[in-house]
């Protein structure tokens, strides 16, 4: 399993930002958007490649399920954001049908990506992100700074009108 490692600076005024933010639902769905923006860049560039090493004879089209969603995480302060090929990897009696989707039955999708005894892997998932991280954290970076600056505005705002309301609301009851 490869690692990343991350130096983020800045960190105290993003904490001074979040803190006057005051609503941790808010704060989370600002990540959750961030998020699944940063990881759309990743999504176009597997995309793009499995759109190079899909097999024109067949109808099966492993570019077309290959999607953003989001995860979900036991620690109600993370968020989990996954670029994957819709349809999973294998089958049961739990999966759901693989017929209704655009790019057809791929889960085949696994045998290209890793490889097999016999076929050599030709990997297009994990290059998208390898070859994007720097873009997906500045996007990342961009939209969190953006909504979070946003939301505070619209929190001031709002303060500042209830404030203004309640003084009319007194000036009319004396």
């Amino acid at each position: 399993m490869a690692s990343v490692e991350l130096n983020i600076e800045g960190l105290d005024d993003l904490n001074k930002k979040l803190k006057q933010l005051s609503s941790p639902k808010k704060a989370k769905q600002i990540a959750r958007k961030a998020g699944r923006q940063a990881m759309n860049l990743v999504r176009d560039a597997a995309r793009s490649n499995a759109k190079a090493i899909d097999d024109p004879e067949t109808r099966e089209k492993i570019h077309k399920n290959i999607v953003t969603q989001g995860g979900k995480s036991r620690n109600p302060n993370e968020i989990k954001i996954r670029v994957g090929v819709k349809g999973g990897a294998g089958q049961n009696q739990y999966s759901v049908s693989t017929a209704g989707l655009s790019g057809g039955d791929t889960r085949h999708f696994r045998f290209i990506e890793f490889g097999t005894s016999k076929i050599p892997a030709t990997p297009f998932l994990r290059p998208a992100l390898a070859n994007n991280v720097d873009k997906v954290i500045t996007k990342f970076v961009q939209v969190f700074d953006a909504e979070i600056t946003k939301a505070l505005r619209e929190a001031i705002w709002q303060h500042l009108f209830s404030h203004y309301l309640m003084r009319v609301m007194k000036l009319s009851l004396i």
